[in-house]
């Protein structure tokens, strides 16, 4: 085969953050990324499901903070976040919200074609979450990726989105 065609063929790479929940470890594109810092001080906020743990003040913007094990029911019991806990703030385009893990997220290189879709049964039995973007099978670690943008559904988007604020003015017009 001629070099031109091999390198027309090639694998693209892809960058994870990997982070652990519960016992499993997840990934997420590292360009919903927007940063990772130890977990500031969180205040509570009324009428928000379990999973929201509240508000923080990341670098002057105030981002709701989730916590995915409770979401995902990956937790066991009596089992509470560290101490020191790490949060992803993960950038959609109506909105910023932090995600906590225990661990510092770390970043990892895969070739695109390692990441198979999920099982089919899986898919069929989260018919609402299509967050799941496949598994990637690296040696023995299985790592679940997950598309951060479609993570939330539209009504916890809105419950999450302060009231009285509002995006700036261009951003909800454009397509």
């Amino acid at each position: 085969m001629p070099e031109s065609e091999k390198s027309a063929k090639q694998d693209p790479i892809i960058q994870l953050i990997v982070f652990r929940l519960g016992e499993e470890e997840y990934g997420i594109r590292i360009e919903q990324v927007k940063e990772v810092t130890i977990t500031p001080e969180i205040a509570r906020m009324p009428k928000t499901p379990p999973f929201v743990k509240g508000i923080a003040n990341l670098r002057g913007d105030i981002i709701a903070v989730i916590d995915l094990e409770e979401r995902f029911r990956l937790r066991s019991a009596g089992q509470e976040m560290p101490a020191v806990s790490y949060t992803m703030a993960i950038e959609a385009k109506e909105y910023t919200i932090g995600i906590m893990v225990r661990e510092v997220p770390q970043p990892l290189s895969i070739a695109q074609s390692i990441i198979e879709k999920a099982p089919e049964f899986i898919q069929d039995i989260n018919i609402h979450d299509k967050y799941i973007e496949g598994i990637a099978k690296i040696d023995s670690r299985i790592i679940v990726v997950l598309d951060m943008l479609k993570l939330l559904t539209p009504s916890e988007i809105m419950q999450l989105q302060p009231k009285g604020e509002s995006s700036p003015a261009g951003s909800r017009t454009q397509a």
